[in-house]
């Protein structure tokens, strides 16, 4: 019997389960995928948004402006990568009214340092601007991060703190019972639980409907991304958009905390929640509107393009309701990365607010080692490191400059790493210029040697993403 269950561990599941995780509860969050942060959370635009854009008032303005103070500090105690660079909202003279409004909107929701600036100060902040951009509205808070790197860090961190976690569980039915819920997989599992916490994603809608709430209506809408080599970094230092429209914040030209350039997303509705193929057409569009920002794009530096689905509510803000031992968070589109630790610390109050006691762990720890030490130490630190354990001497992705040693604490510290993206995603292994093509081998053979399985059975991501089917030589 669990307190609180929390389903879907992406980025707002994660930060809910580790703002949890301090007080003395039994926590338990359960994910249909093979590893943490495989829906939305994957695959976004990793921008930590000022809170401009959401109308005055909203949950979404609230949480995100919150969500955005809070974020560094959070960014801090987990060892994430964080870079306060800055937005940019950039304008033709025909779409200075538009820009306009939303300077007055981001101060209407307490945004700090939002102003509108005009044609010089743009293009001396930005050498790199269409010459034609006119104005734009500047949000110094704004920020980039990596949104995967949080939520694994945070869920390792409520994993250290005594929260568990459950992979490939797919919730297949949710019953009432006379201590809270019943929660069971498709392969019949069952967990019990006080308090269930449906932060599902693209499946909120779903397990609002297992739990009786039927008027929770969400459906995709699909992003097409392409990201340049890291030489490519510093063609601009914040993140450029262009005026919204209804269907999003436009296409943007944003540095990476990791040193890429990213462009994108596309914004089309579709009906089908796995549909992550992506199109030609959304490519076209991404350089087409990336154009009208910026000038002389390097686009023979793409080193590889994918597509996010978005969760979108049908209305129009996020969709937090708690009734009944049930806290429904779903529509979590954007600006949610940005306000995840706000809608974590929202649920918190929910909670307490509905009668739940537990007193704060006395050894509660809310800091994380970063994943990505080793890289930052100097050459005596790692030699010393080397001299205690050799792993991390010797170089596995040449690319990233990552080591053994690194990929095996990726297959050992919480939560972790069962397969080749798993390994990418907490280590960088397999994210450079080559994608993989010289360290994937090795990686494989120490994710069999580390985790004590055959060859043939490691997987890309899971499932049935099989890398090696059978040797073409004999053990000779």
């Amino acid at each position: 019997m669990y307190d609180v269950v929390v389903v879907g561990a992406g980025v707002v599941g994660a930060l809910v389960a580790r703002t949890l995780a301090k007080y003395d509860l039994k926590i338990l969050i359960l994910e249909k995928e093979s590893d943490v942060a495989m829906g939305s959370t994957k695959a976004n635009s990793a921008i930590v948004h000022a809170g401009f854009d959401a109308a005055e008032g909203s949950l979404k303005a609230k949480l995100n402006v919150r969500g955005s103070e809070m974020m560094e500090q959070v960014t801090r105690e987990l060892g994430v990568k964080y870079n306060r660079n800055g937005s940019l909202v950039v304008a033709f003279e025909s779409e200075r009214k538009e820009v306009e409004k939303l300077v007055a909107r981001g101060i209407a929701n307490g945004v700090k340092g939002v102003r509108l600036v005009e044609r010089k100060e743009l293009h001396e902040l930005e050498p790199n601007l269409n010459d034609d951009l006119d104005c734009a509205l500047l949000a110094p808070t704004g920020a980039i991060i990596c949104p995967y790197e949080l939520t694994i860090a945070a869920v390792g961190n409520a994993m250290d703190n005594g929260a568990e976690l459950k992979l490939n569980f797919e919730v297949s039915d949710i019953k009432k019972t006379d201590g809270g819920f019943a929660v069971t997989s498709s392969k019949g599992e069952t967990v019990e639980t006080k308090y269930l916490i449906n932060s599902a994603g693209l499946y909120s809608d779903k397990i609002a409907a297992m739990t009786g709430d039927a008027d929770v209506e969400v459906h995709p809408r699909r992003g097409d991304y392409m990201l340049l080599d890291r030489e490519c970094g510093n063609f601009c230092s914040h993140t450029i958009f262009h005026t919204p429209t209804k269907m999003g914040k436009g296409i943007l030209v944003s540095p990476t905390v990791d040193g890429n350039l990213l462009l994108g997303p596309t914004a089309t509705d579709i009906l089908d929640k796995e549909d992550t193929k992506t199109t030609a057409e959304g490519f076209a569009s991404v350089v087409s509107k990336a154009n009208d920002n910026v000038k002389n794009l390097p686009l023979n530096k793409v080193i590889t393009s994918f597509c996010g689905l978005r969760a979108v509510g049908s209305t129009g803000d996020f969709i937090i309701k708690m009734n009944d031992g049930v806290i429904t968070l779903a529509g979590i589109e954007s600006p949610g990365l940005s306000s995840a630790p706000a809608i974590a610390e929202y649920v918190e109050k929910l909670l307490t607010d509905a009668g739940m006691k537990a007193d704060v762990k006395v050894d509660y720890n809310p800091i994380r080692r970063p994943a990505h030490y080793f890289k930052t130490l100097s050459m005596e630190e790692k030699n010393e490191i080397i001299k205690k354990d050799p792993r991390y001497g010797k170089m596995v992705c040449r690319c990233e400059s990552i080591t053994e040693g690194e990929i095996v604490e990726a297959l050992t510290v919480n939560p972790r790493a069962t397969d080749i993206d798993g390994v990418k995603r907490r280590t960088r292994s397999g994210m450079g210029r080559c994608q993989g093509g010289f360290c994937s081998p090795t990686v494989v053979e120490l994710i069999a040697r580390e985790l004590g399985v055959p060859f043939e059975s490691v997987t890309k991501f899971g499932g049935a993403s099989v890398i090696n089917y059978g040797k073409t030589k004999g053990d000779n």
